[in-house]
């Protein structure tokens, strides 16, 4: 049997070889092809059960079981399995394309919308109707002859190209580790230590193997007091996959073609730039909108990132006998900087989050805050570092009801894509017949394993990082609505969808809670209150500088999909961007763009200020909870109740302003944010 063709369960991941990918998905496909043929004739009436039952089953289990080929792909990248990927994806992309600007089906959904029976439909249904109609026009289905064929090849040819970018980091990423003598790591933490040995014997090498990963790569960075090893560690990672490097992991090419293939998309759809195509389905009405937006929270936050700079430079000169600070000194110094001024390095922080007591305090707040229960559950896994849960909730008639269930993968590895990021396998759908599927999400991260017998130690940002992430997922599996295309995390605007994820974050600065989540490694004890004071006068360290940088980002990404032609200039935009608002310049060899997958093989295209915009949306929803606090329990139950039922509860269901206004009474104010970040006055 093959385990992608299953039709019922959860993915038998660890079962899928690569043979099983190309016979599975041409079946799959073939059944949906089907399928469109089908409900296209006239023997399917325009109405929406009727459709659904025929289309949408069809595609949910071709998508399911390419979702399922996807994640694998991204978590245990082999050879064998990215050729089959690689090989199969043009068939999955062309159908994709095929099905969203098909004529006949955009004629049918249109049917429904004009139909008697529209007027039975439930709000869910409507909006997500709404969506359909729009998503066909957006995808090229009222385009014909040459320009039809033509958008095809682009899509075609994207999905190409994005995953190309992906694998060329990975390999850029994986070729730019090196190894060094152990002594060549002074003040490096012990089990930063430990970890390189243990790569580097794993290799059959002696010493010290450094890498480009983020738990090996941040550490050595902050902590590493060669100054020599620091820079030339940089210079690997900010350099990946570009043309200073091995050029088969170039991805300047593909960064030029695809944004020249994106501006092609636009014009062919009557937008000027791909960023007006892009926001089209998001909160901001305009690229000059988000364009004033970003500059004005630079504005606000240059004077604190110049302050912050002038009194790094003072301290890296006086302290450290840095008198040229340069990029790769930054986090060294930071770090230094941070241990003489708040007396607490994050290294020392690190030995109060142990996974598994993270893990469990993290469980525990959901439960309260969210009125659910979380415990282990099985399924089948892709690696040992994976795990399996369940959330459930007992209902007012007292019967246990699955909520939805996550699969957990923690750890760093090679062969695993880095970053974090909440996907899911299942979504929550009253599907056609009457079955209730409950939604399954995955949870990815890329901490530090655990070494030698001792639990994986988490930085406070990793801990902020699992947070954010299991936000995402609350999103995907508190929702309570049964239309497939608006459930959960389906059709929440891109620029609100961060929301609950930036929310979650906001916990683990909490006194009460960080008592739940800590006990250390060594004596058990939860974290000393005075080294909570000390974290949280240091919660702004660097805010300014913090700020601008991911301003900067969201500038530069904007400016390229608004600026037609920008293919030919990115460099160009880059440095202007960096003139405006970076405090401190890097050396012209930074290619931090082209190993920069949020924008050029993720959903971000245009749309990576998304994070700044929903951090307005998030602060204000969290201040909310701190009146709430103020108030007692009896508020903090009703609020917390308010959130899950207009925010999470709701999914896509209604537009994101619609269901803030819900929770907050109000529409989002930008001065919860400005204090949050100790950047108002």
């Amino acid at each position: 049997m093959n385990p992608l063709l299953a039709t019922e369960g959860l993915p038998e991941f660890a079962a899928v070889r690569p043979e099983h990918i190309a016979p599975a998905m041409a079946e799959l496909l073939a059944a949906a092809a089907a399928a469109l043929e089908r409900v296209v004739g006239d023997d399917v009436p325009a109405e929406h059960q009727a459709v659904s039952a025929i289309i949408d089953v069809a595609v949910e289990r071709l998508e399911r079981a390419w979702d399922a080929v996807a994640h694998l792909n991204a978590v245990v990248d082999t050879k064998e399995l990215r050729a089959a990927y690689t090989a199969t994806l043009p068939q999955v992309t062309a159908f994709r394309a095929r099905l969203a600007a098909d004529e006949r089906l955009y004629a049918k959904y249109k049917a429904i919308a004009t139909s008697a029976g529209a007027a039975r439909l439930g709000v869910a249904e409507r909006k997500g109707l709404a969506n359909a109609i729009r998503d066909f026009v957006l995808s090229g289905a009222e385009l014909h002859g040459d320009a039809k064929a033509r958008f095809k090849q682009i899509q075609e040819r994207k999905a190409e190209l994005s995953q190309k970018f992906a694998e060329h980091v990975l390999d850029a990423t994986a070729a730019g580790a090196f190894y060094v003598d152990e002594t060549e790591l002074p003040d490096v933490p012990a089990d930063v230590l430990a970890a390189a040995r243990a790569a580097a014997q794993a290799d059959g090498r002696s010493g010290c193997k450094v890498t480009l990963q983020v738990p090996c790569y941040l550490p050595l960075m902050q902590y590493c007091k060669n100054r020599a090893l620091r820079e030339r560690l940089w210079t690997a990672y900010v350099t990946r996959a570009s043309e200073l490097g091995a050029a088969e992991h170039d991805n300047s090419a593909v960064m030029q073609e695809l944004l020249r293939l994106r501006q092609e998309e636009a014009r062919l759809l009557g937008y000027r730039n791909y960023a007006e195509l892009s926001l089209a389905t998001k909160m901001a009405e305009s690229p000059a909108q988000v364009l004033a937006f970003l500059r004005d929270l630079a504005a606000r936050a240059r004077p604190s990132a110049e302050r912050d700079l002038a009194e790094l430079r003072d301290f890296a000169r006086q302290e450290l006998g840095l008198a040229d600070l340069q990029v790769h000194d930054l986090l060294y110094a930071s770090e230094k900087l941070q241990q003489h001024r708040y007396s607490f390095s994050e290294q020392e922080v690190r030995q109060y989050f142990p996974l598994p007591k993270v893990l469990d305090g993290l469980f525990r707040i959901v439960e309260t805050v969210f009125e659910v229960e979380i415990s282990p559950d099985q399924a089948p896994v892709w690696h040992d570092d994976a795990r399996f849960f369940k959330i459930e909730r007992v209902g007012s008639d007292g019967v246990r009801r699955l909520v939805g269930q996550f699969y957990l993968d923690p750890f760093a590895r090679t062969g695993k894509r880095s970053g974090a990021w909440m996907d899911d396998v299942h979504c929550r759908w009253l599907r056609p017949g009457g079955k209730l599927q409950t939604p399954v999400a995955t949870l990815v991260c890329n901490f530090a394993a655990p070494v030698g017998g001792r639990p994986a130690l988490l930085r406070h940002d990793d801990v902020r990082t699992l947070f954010h992430e299991f936000g995402h997922g609350l999103h995907h599996m508190l929702t309570q609505v049964d239309d497939l295309a608006v459930s959960g995390i389906n059709g929440v605007e891109w620029d609100a969808v961060e929301l609950p994820s930036q929310f979650m974050e906001n916990f683990g600065w909490e006194w009460d809670v960080l008592q739940a989540l800590t006990a250390h490694v060594d004596t058990g004890a939860s974290l000393p209150r005075a080294l909570y004071e000390r974290m949280l006068a240091a919660k702004n360290f660097q805010s300014g500088m913090q700020m601008l940088r991911q301003v900067e980002y969201a500038l530069i990404d904007m400016r390229l999909h608004a600026e037609p032609g920008s293919e030919t200039r990115i460099g160009g935009i880059v440095d202007e961007v960096r003139r405006d608002v970076a405090v401190m310049l890097p050396p012209p060899q930074n290619r931090f763009l082209n190993a920069f997958s949020h924008v050029f093989a993720g959903g971000y295209a245009a749309g990576y200020y998304s994070y700044k915009w929903a951090e307005v949306l998030s602060a204000d929803a969290w201040s909310a909870f701190e009146d709430a606090a103020a108030s007692g329990p009896a508020a903090q139950r009703e609020v917390s109740r308010r959130y899950r039922e207009q925010v999470l509860e709701m999914g896509g269901s209604r537009s994101a302003m619609e269901n803030f206004k819900a929770f907050r009474g109000r529409a989002p104010r930008i001065d919860a944010l400005l204090r949050h970040q100790g950047l108002a006055g």
